[in-house]
C-alpha cells in the first residue's frame, strides 16, 4: 500500500476549519499523513492545528511565523514532507471543497497508472456529479483556464482546483528545489516546471498529467481571493510566459 502525505495550507481558518472531519478521516485511514501549514494566522488557527496533532499521530503542524501566502505555505509543507519516504505527496484546500475521501482515489490512480506523475482534480459540471460553483467563479475560471492553456501550450481544463497529488520522485524534487516565483498561480508554475524538466528529456508533460473528474465539489464561502488577486494572477501568468 502506498504511503501518502497531504499538505494543507491554512491562513485564518479558525472560523471554518472542520477539524473533526480531518480527524475522523485520519482515524479511519492507513498510509495517509497530513501536514497542516499555519501561514502566520492571526486567529486561533494554530491552536486548532496543534490540538489536532495532539489527537492524531497522522496530523503534523508546520508553523510559519509570518504570513507568506499560499504558494510559500505549500512549498514549505512539501519540503518537510519530502524529508520522509512517501510514495505520493499532494496538497488539499483547508475548506474541504473537495471531499477528503477523494485522496485515496487519487493515490490508487497513481498506483495503477505508472505512466502518470500528477493527478489533479477537475471540476467538470456533468450529469451524475455534484459540482456546485458560484456562476461568476465558474465563468471567470473558464476564461482563466483558456489563458493558462495558451501560456503552457497544454489542453488543460482546470489548473486551479485545490486538490492535487504528485508521485514522489526526482522530478518532484526538482520542481520543489526552489520557492515559487509566482504567488497567485503557483499551480501553473508547477506544471511549467514539470514541462521544462520533461522537455529536457524529450518527453511530453501531457502524457504525465491526469485531470481527475471530481464527483463532488462545493464552493465554500469565505474565499480570500478577490478581484485584485485576479489582476495579480494575470501578471503572474506573464511572468511564467517570459520564463
Amino acid at each position: 500500500m502506498s504511503i501518502t502525505a497531504i499538505v494543507v495550507p491554512c491562513y485564518n481558518e479558525g472560523s471554518r476549519l472542520r477539524d473533526s472531519d480531518f480527524l475522523e478521516f485520519l482515524s479511519g485511514r492507513q498510509g495517509i499523513d497530513m501536514y497542516f501549514v499555519n501561514d502566520g494566522s492571526r486567529d486561533n488557527t494554530l491552536q486548532l492545528l496543534n490540538d489536532m496533532a495532539a489527537k492524531s499521530q497522522h496530523a503534523h503542524v508546520v508553523d510559519l511565523k509570518t504570513n507568506r501566502g499560499k504558494a510559500f505555505a505549500v512549498y514549505s509543507g512539501f519540503k518537510v514532507a519530502m524529508k520522509s519516504d512517501y510514495d505520493h505527496i499532494g496538497f488539499w484546500d483547508a475548506d474541504l471543497a473537495t471531499d477528503l475521501r477523494t485522496i485515496p482515489e487519487f493515490s490508487e490512480f497513481l498506483d495503477v497508472h505508472a505512466e502518470f506523475d500528477i493527478v489533479t482534480g477537475c471540476r467538470v459540471q456533468r450529469l451524475g456529479a455534484d459540482i456546485k460553483r458560484h456562476v461568476s467563479r465558474h465563468y471567470l475560471g473558464r476564461v482563466f483556464a483558456t489563458l493558462i492553456s495558451m501560456v503552457l501550450d497544454l489542453p488543460v481544463y482546470d489548473t486551479q482546483c485545490g486538490a492535487k497529488l504528485f508521485r514522489n520522485n526526482t522530478d518532484l524534487a526538482s520542481v520543489f528545489a526552489n520557492p515559487f516565483k509566482t504567488k497567485w498561480v503557483f499551480d501553473v508554475e508547477i506544471l511549467s516546471r514539470y514541462k521544462k524538466i520533461r522537455a529536457g528529456r524529450g518527453e511530453d508533460i501531457a502524457n504525465a498529467v491526469y485531470e481527475f473528474p471530481l464527483d463532488q465539489w462545493h464552493d465554500v464561502d469565505g474565499s480570500k481571493v478577490g478581484f485584485l488577486d485576479g489582476i495579480l494572477a494575470l501578471a503572474d501568468l506573464l511572468k511564467i510566459k517570459l520564463g
